[in-house]
């Protein structure tokens, strides 16, 4: 559902007028399910830059499992600039840095 804003052209307070750019850091078995210890994304101009848009845009080096990839992140919970969060709608800002965290020890 658009709102008045968006109806009359302007994008809704919560979207960013420009591109925004932001590191995903990957730690235990986020890091061995995805490949890599970190990977800059981008989240284009009129969409909402939340952890769950920015996750879409990950995908493990080739010869990782993507089925196991995405099981593992639906477990983790997220470091956004240093505060924890599980909220997957959480907007970020440009440049923030996001520890993506798997449960340890079984929890």
């Amino acid at each position: 559902m658009s709102t008045l804003l968006e109806q009359a052209g302007e994008p809704a307070p919560d979207v960013p007028r420009t591109p925004i750019s932001v590191t995903l850091r990957f730690f235990a078995a986020a890091r061995a399910a995805v490949g890599r210890d970190e990977q800059r994304v981008d989240v284009p101009t009129g969409e909402r830059p939340t952890i769950g848009r920015l996750l879409t845009e990950v995908r493990p080096v080739e010869g990782m499992s993507a089925a196991d990839f995405r099981d593992v992140m639906l477990r983790c919970s997220f470091l956004v600039d240093g505060i924890t969060t599980r909220d997957r709608e959480q907007l970020v800002d440009d440049g923030a840095v996001i520890d993506v965290m798997p449960p340890f020890a079984g929890g």
